[in-house]
C-alpha cells in the first residue's frame, strides 16, 4: 500500500534504476517507489529534472517546505484523469453568481459547524452562540465578499477561545510571518492540510485551479483552499489542542527571531507524526456503514462536489458527527 514519506534531513534524492535513493551524511536509504504516494521535503534536499520526470511517471506528488517550515510549493504530475465535460461544468458554476454562492456558502457552513464542534463541552457557550449567529447570517449573505467576511469574523471568535483551551499566548491571527507559537502551529498545520487536499484532488478529474470561495488566481491551487476550510478544524486544530494539552509540544519546540516564530525540526517531526496518525485513523461512516480513513473523507467530499457540478445531487460538506 502506498504511503507518504517525510524527508527532514538534508541530502540528495535521486532515481536509482526503478527506485528512489536518498543519500546524506547518514548513508544511503533506498525507498521502493511502489510504496510512495507523495513526498514531503523539509530538509535541504537536492534533486534534478530526471527525478521529477520519474516521479511524474509514477504519479507521485512532492511538497517542499523551506528551512523555517514554511510551505513553498508542490510538484504535481500531469493530470491522468481528464474530463472536458466536468471542466466545463466547473467553469459554469464559477461564472454563474448564484451557483458559485451555493458552493462558497457550503464550504463556510461546513467550516463553522466543525470549529463549533471543537468548542463543545469546553465551557465556551458564549463563543458557540456567536458561531451560531454567524452561521445564521451566512444564509443571508448575497455575495462572496459577505461570505468571506462572515467566515473571518467566525474564526476570530473561534481563535479568541484558544488561549483558554491551550494556556498559550495567542493574541490575533498572524500569518506571514507567524508572530507566536500558536500562529506558527496553525500555519504549518494548514499547509499540511492544503497539500493533503491537493493530493486527493489530483486523484480525481477536478481542476484544482477553479474554485468558488477563494478567488482563482495564478500560482496556487485555489480549490484545495476551498476544501481545506472544511477539514482544518479536524486535521489541524484538534491535533494542536491535543499536542499542547498532553505536553507533547512545548514552547521549547519553537525557534524565534526578531520577525517570526517557527517550529524547530523536532517540533515539525512531532506534529507530522501526529498528523499522519490522524489522517490514517478510521471512523465508522454513518452513511456508508463502514470504517473509512480521515483522508478518505476528503475524497468523499470531492466526489460529492463532482456530483453537484454534474447536477446529480446537492453538495453537502463533511460535518463532524462524532
Amino acid at each position: 500500500m502506498s504511503r507518504t514519506y517525510y524527508i527532514f534531513s538534508s541530502g540528495r534524492l535521486k532515481r536509482e534504476h526503478n527506485t528512489l535513493c536518498l543519500e546524506n551524511e547518514a548513508g544511503r536509504r533506498v525507498i521502493p517507489v511502489e510504496d510512495v504516494e507523495q513526498i514531503y521535503f523539509f530538509g535541504e534536499t537536492e534533486f534534478n529534472s530526471r527525478l521529477l520526470d520519474f516521479l511524474a511517471h509514477k504519479g507521485i506528488t512532492a511538497h517542499v517546505f523551506n528551512h523555517f517550515g514554511y510551505y513553498t510549493g508542490s510538484f504535481i504530475p500531469r493530470a491522468s484523469l481528464l474530463s472536458g465535460f466536468l471542466l466545463v461544468r466547473q467553469v459554469e458554476h464559477y461564472l454563474c453568481p448564484d451557483k458559485r454562492l451555493v458552493l462558497a456558502r457550503s464550504f463556510v457552513e461546513g467550516a463553522i459547524h466543525n470549529i463549533r464542534r471543537n468548542l463543545e463541552k469546553r465551557g465556551l457557550e458564549e463563543v458557540c452562540m456567536a458561531l451560531d449567529n454567524y452561521r445564521h447570517a451566512l444564509k443571508k449573505a448575497s455575495s462572496i465578499e459577505e461570505i468571506m467576511s462572515t467566515e473571518a469574523h467566525a474564526r476570530k471568535h473561534y481563535y479568541s477561545a484558544w488561549e483558554k483551551i491551550t494556556g498559550w499566548e495567542f493574541g490575533e491571527r498572524t500569518r506571514q510571518p507567524p508572530q507566536n507559537a500558536l500562529n506558527a502551529l496553525i500555519s504549518f498545520g494548514n499547509a499540511m492540510t492544503y497539500t493533503t487536499v491537493l493530493k486527493e484532488i489530483y486523484k480525481t478529474a477536478l481542476n484544482p485551479t477553479i474554485s468558488y470561495l477563494h478567488e482563482p488566481s495564478e500560482r496556487r491551487f485555489s480549490l484545495a483552499l476551498d476544501i481545506a476550510e472544511v477539514f482544518k478544524p479536524v486535521l489541524v486544530d484538534k491535533i494542536i489542542f491535543r499536542l499542547i494539552n498532553q505536553k507533547q509540544l512545548t514552547l521549547d519546540h519553537f525557534n524565534r527571531d526578531l520577525n517570526a516564530t517557527y517550529l524547530s525540526e523536532e517540533g515539525r517531526k512531532i506534529f507530522v507524526r501526529e498528523f499522519e496518525v490522524q489522517v490514517e485513523s478510521t471512523i465508522l461512516h454513518r452513511v456508508l456503514r463502514r470504517k473509512v480513513k480521515y483522508k478518505s473523507l476528503i475524497r468523499l467530499d470531492l466526489y460529492k462536489l463532482i456530483k453537484h457540478l454534474l447536477g446529480e445531487e446537492t453538495f453537502t460538506p463533511m460535518k463532524v458527527w462524532w
